[in-house]
C-alpha cells in the first residue's frame, strides 16, 4: 500500500499533524509513519523569477528595455530556502508515494505555496486538500476524514496565480520605470499606492483646513439639567455668529422655560458581531497600540503553537451552522479564570442567543470568524501580548452567549421665548451582554434626566455661551487605515455609486491576510512616518504620488482587480483573459511615466556623504526611529541614528531615544535628560539589584519551565533574593 505525502506550510504545523497522524519517525526535513509522510515548506519555497532572468538587458535598470512583459512567468527556488525545497521534492517524488495532501493554510496564499511546490517539483500525483479552520487534534482529525479532491480547488490556485502575476508585470515595471526616470528609490503597488493615496488626501485636508469659530448656549436648570440650545430649521447647535449669540444670551435671561416634548424610547443594543482580523486589528491598536503586522504576529502564535484560536485571517464576523455542536466544547475550554463566572452564566443561557447571533452561513466564505477553540490552553504559556488578544477574541465569543442589553432613551425638548432647547437622558434597564464581567470598557450607559412632564416650567439657573472651534480630520492611525483600506469608498473625492458599490462587493483594497504587510512596506520605503500613534505621509510619498499615473492611485482599481479573481475563484472568469489585460496595463503604466516631465528632488539629504559610493546620504525616519540611508538606489547603504526605545527617563517618564553608534551612544529625552549608554546601564544594574519586580518573577518561573537557567543574570539575582529555591 502506498504512502500518502503531506504538505504543511510551517515546521510547526507539520509537527501537530505528525502527531495526530502517527508519523513519529523523524526524518531530515519531514516525519514519517506507516501510512504518512509529513513536509513542510517555509512560507513560499518557490517564487516568480526576477527580471533578469528573462534576459542580459534586464541586469541593469534601463528605462530604454520597458516595458518587461515575459510570455510565460517562470518559477525559480528560493536560494535560502532551497535545502528544504529539495528536501519536499524527494519527498513528494518517492516511489512508494502515492497521494498528495496539501495542507497548508486554507486560503488563497497558502494555495499558491503548495501548488507551485508541487509545479517546481513536477509532481503529476493525485492531489487531495485538508481545509480546516483550527490546528487542534480534533480538527485535524476530522478534517482527514473528509478529505476534499484538489481538483475543486484549482479555481483558487488560479486565481492566487493571476494576482501574483498581475502584481510582478504591473509591480516590476511601475518600480523600475519610477526609479528609473528619476534616479530615486520609488515604488508603486495596486494596494500600496492607493492606501498612500488616502493617507495624502487626508494630510492634505488637514494642511488646509481653516477652523471656524463658534459658540453654544447652554441652560442649567436648578436640578442640574443641561439644556442645549439648537436651530429650530437645521437642528445645529452652533451658533458662528458671536453678536447673534449674544443677543439670544440677553434675550434669554429672564426667559420662562416651557418643556414641549417628553419622548422615552426602547433601546435594544445586541452584542457586537464576532472579530475577523481587521476588527481585532483595529481593535488591539485603538487598546493596546499595537500594529496591524504586531497583531498578525501574535495571532498566528495562538493559532499555530497555542492552538487557542481558529484561522486567524478570516474576512467574516460569523459562523457556520455546522459549527453550533462545537459551542458547548469552546465553553468548556475556556472554563478558566478570569472567564469561569461568565461561561457559568453563558451556559445558562443556553444556545439561543448563540445561534441567532453568531451563525448566518450567507456570510460566511473561506473562513468563519475568529474564536477560542475546543482545546482547553495554558495562559501561562502565552505571552502578553498573545494573551490580551486572546482574553478579547474569548470575551467577545461569550458576550454573544447574552441577550441584547436594553435601555430607556429620553428626550426632553423646552421653548423658551420662541427659542428650542433640549436633554437626553439614556439608563440601563437590563444589563445583557453588557454585564460588568463581559465588559471589554464599553463603559456603562447611565446618564439620567430627571422626571419631567410635558408643560412643566423650570427654574433656569444660567444661561451661558461655551466658545469653540472646527476641528480637521483626525489623522489616521493603524487601526482607522485598516478600516479605510476596508471601506475606502468614504475617502474618495468624487463619489460614485458603482465604484462605491463594486468596493463594497470586493471587500476594499488589499485582503485581510495583506493589509499588515502593505503598512509596513509604506514604512519601510520611508513614504509613511509614525508619531506617537499618528501617520504621516512623507515629502518622498507627496512626490510619488505626483508621478504615479492617475488611475493607479484610485481605490476603484485595486477593488476592480480583487473582484475579477474572485469570479477567477467562482470560475466565471478565465485566468488568461485577467493577465492579458494586466500586460497591457503594465504598458500603459510605462507609457505614462515615460512622457512625464515631472521631476523629483531629494529635499532630506545631509552633507554626510556615503562611506561606499561617495554620494550624499538623505535622513529618513524609520518605524523605530532616524536612519541615514543612501539615495542611490543600486547602494543600500543605511545606517541607524537614533532609535526610540522603551526605556524610560528618569525625570519625566517619557521613552529615551538612543543616538549615536558604538561606545559614543547617548539616551536623550526631549525634556533634555542626556545620559551615556554605559551611564544608563550601570544605573539600570544597580537598580535591578535593590529591587526585583514583580514582574520579573513572574517571567522567571515561566522561562524556568522551557529553559536551563544556569547562567542567567536574573536568576542570579533571585538567587540573592532568595528567591530561587530550586537552585
Amino acid at each position: 500500500m502506498k504512502k500518502k505525502a503531506v504538505l504543511a506550510e510551517k515546521p510547526s504545523v507539520a509537527r501537530d499533524l505528525a502527531r495526530v497522524l502517527g508519523a513519529n519517525q523523524k526524518g531530515n526535513g519531514y516525519f514519517e509513519g506507516k501510512e504518512y509522510i509529513v513536509t513542510w515548506a517555509l512560507g513560499h519555497l518557490v517564487t516568480h523569477a526576477d527580471p533578469e532572468h528573462y534576459g542580459e538587458q534586464y541586469k541593469t535598470w534601463k528605462l530604454e528595455e520597458l516595458p518587461m512583459l515575459p510570455k510565460r512567468l517562470e518559477l525559480v527556488v528560493i536560494k535560502q530556502t532551497s535545502k528544504q525545497f529539495h528536501t519536499v521534492k524527494k519527498v513528494l517524488n518517492r516511489q512508494d508515494v502515492g497521494e498528495i495532501v496539501i495542507a497548508t493554510d486554507a486560503g488563497r496564499e497558502g494555495e499558491l505555496v503548495a501548488r507551485w511546490i508541487l509545479a517546481k517539483a513536477h509532481v503529476k500525483k493525485p492531489v487531495k486538500r485538508l481545509w480546516i479552520s483550527s490546528v487542534t487534534d480534533k480538527a485535524i482529525k476530522e478534517g482527514f476524514k473528509k478529505l476534499k479532491d484538489g481538483k475543486q480547488y484549482e479555481n483558487l490556485y488560479a486565481a492566487a496565480e493571476a494576482r501574483a502575476e498581475a502584481d510582478w508585470y504591473v509591480g516590476m515595471n511601475g518600480t523600475r520605470a519610477l526609479t528609473t526616470k528619476h534616479n530615486a528609490q520609488l515604488s508603486c503597488g495596486r494596494v500600496q499606492t492607493p492606501t498612500l493615496a488616502i493617507l495624502a488626501a487626508r494630510e492634505k485636508a488637514i494642511q488646509t483646513f481653516v477652523p471656524k469659530s463658534y459658540e453654544t448656549i447652554r441652560a442649567l436648570t436648578r436640578d442640574g439639567v443641561t439644556l442645549r440650545w439648537y436651530d429650530g430649521k437645521s437642528g445645529d447647535e452652533r451658533l458662528f455668529d458671536a453678536n447673534r449669540a449674544k443677543e439670544l444670551q440677553t434675550k434669554l435671561q429672564s426667559s420662562a422655560f416651557k418643556i414641549t416634548t417628553v419622548h422615552a424610547k426602547s433601546k435594544r443594543t445586541p452584542a457586537p458581531p464576532l472579530y475577523d482580523l481587521t476588527e481585532l486589528q483595529r481593535e488591539a491598536n485603538k487598546r493596546y497600540g499595537y500594529s496591524a503586522k504586531e497583531t498578525l504576529g501574535s495571532l498566528q502564535r495562538l493559532y499555530e503553537q497555542h492552538k487557542a484560536v481558529t484561522y486567524p485571517r478570516t474576512d467574516s464576523r460569523f459562523l457556520s451552522s455546522d459549527l453550533v455542536e462545537t459551542l458547548n466544547e469552546r465553553l468548556q475550554a475556556v472554563d478558566v479564570q478570569p472567564f469561569r463566572k461568565t461561561v457559568a452564566q453563558a451556559k445558562k443561557q443556553g444556545l439561543s442567543n448563540a445561534k441567532k447571533q453568531m451563525v448566518n452561513d450567507a456570510k460566511v466564505s473561506d473562513h468563519h470568524a475568529l474564536i477560542p477553540t475546543e482545546q482547553a490552553v495554558s495562559a501561562s504559556a502565552m505571552s502578553d501580548k498573545e494573551y490580551k488578544l486572546y482574553q478579547l477574541i474569548v470575551r467577545r465569543f461569550l458576550a454573544n452567549f447574552f441577550p441584547a442589553s436594553e435601555s430607556e432613551q429620553t428626550t426632553v425638548e423646552a421653548e423658551a421665548n420662541g427659542e428650542k432647547f433640549r436633554a437626553k437622558g439614556e439608563r440601563l434597564v437590563s444589563a445583557g451582554w453588557r454585564a460588568e464581567d463581559l465588559q471589554e470598557d464599553e463603559g456603562d450607559v447611565q446618564d439620567l434626566l430627571p422626571a419631567m412632564q410635558k408643560g412643566d416650567s423650570i427654574a433656569v439657573k444660567s444661561i451661558s455661551l461655551v466658545q469653540g472651534k472646527t476641528s480637521p480630520p483626525p489623522r489616521f492611525n493603524e487601526g482607522t487605515l485598516l478600516s479605510a483600506m476596508e471601506k475606502p469608498a468614504q475617502h474618495m473625492v468624487e463619489k460614485d455609486a458603482e465604484i462605491s458599490k463594486t468596493l463594497a462587493e470586493a471587500g476594499g483594497i488589499g485582503t485581510v491576510a495583506t493589509r499588515a504587510d502593505i503598512i509596513e512596506k509604506l514604512f519601510a520605503s520611508f513614504l509613511v512616518e509614525k508619531k506617537g500613534k499618528d501617520l504621516y505621509v512623507t515629502s518622498k510619498a507627496k512626490q510619488l504620488l505626483d508621478l504615479v499615473p492617475e488611475e493607479l492611485k484610485s481605490p476603484a482599481l485595486t477593488a476592480e482587480w480583487e473582484q475579477r479573481l474572485e469570479k477567477i475563484v467562482q470560475g466565471k472568469e478565465k485566468k488568461s483573459a485577467f493577465i492579458a489585460e494586466m500586460k497591457e496595463y503594465a504598458k500603459s503604466v510605462v507609457g505614462q511615466v515615460k512622457a512625464d516631465t515631472t521631476t523629483f528632488r531629494h529635499d532630506n539629504k545631509t552633507g554626510e556623504k556615503c562611506p561606499e559610493c561617495g554620494k550624499f546620504l538623505l535622513e529618513v525616519n524609520g518605524k523605530k526611529g532616524k536612519m541615514r540611508v543612501c539615495q542611490d538606489r543600486g547602494c543600500g547603504y543605511r545606517k541607524n541614528i537614533a532609535m526610540t526605545t522603551n526605556a524610560r527617563c528618569p525625570k519625566c517618564k517619557k521613552k529615551l531615544e538612543l543616538r549615536g553608534q558604538g561606545e559614543g551612544q547617548v539616551f536623550a529625552c526631549i525634556c533634555g535628560h542626556r545620559e551615556k549608554k554605559a551611564q544608563f546601564e550601570q544605573r539600570r544594574k544597580q537598580n535591578k539589584n535593590k529591587n526585583v519586580s514583580k514582574k520579573e518573577v513572574n517571567n522567571y518561573m515561566k522561562q524556568q519551565k522551557k529553559e536551563d537557567f544556569s547562567n542567567s543574570a536574573l536568576a542570579d539575582q533571585l538567587a540573592k533574593l532568595g528567591l530561587n529555591k530550586d537552585k
